[in-house]
């Protein structure tokens, strides 16, 4: 079951995951979205979290997620690590909003 969290910024952001740490998640079991890009590929770096990829998505996925929106690859990046379709398009709305969504998933 993924654990979803929204947070404002980086500082929170990093608050969260090492709780979620001290709960028994690995780092590489938490994975930070923003809906820039390059936000996410920051955040990501600089909290040593996992980035969603081919293990993740699958072959098909990722190369589908090329053509498409960046609301539309966000939500299928979602689903692959765990939230259900209704959950992606809630947390979407969220980063719509300038927020962070955080999801752990063993």
């Amino acid at each position: 079951m993924a654990v979803t969290r929204i947070v404002e910024n980086g500082v929170q952001a990093r608050e969260i995951i090492d709780g979620l740490v001290d709960e028994g998640y690995k780092r590489d079991e938490i994975y930070i979205f923003a809906h820039y890009e390059k936000r996410s590929e920051d955040i990501t770096k600089e909290l040593h979290t996992e980035s969603v990829g081919l293990k993740e998505q699958g072959m098909m996925e990722a190369i589908k997620n090329i053509f498409t929106s960046r609301g539309d690859e966000l939500r299928s990046k979602m689903q692959s690590v765990g939230l259900t379709e209704s959950e992606a398009a809630d947390a979407e709305s969220e980063l719509d909003k300038g927020r962070l969504v955080i999801i752990a998933n063993k």
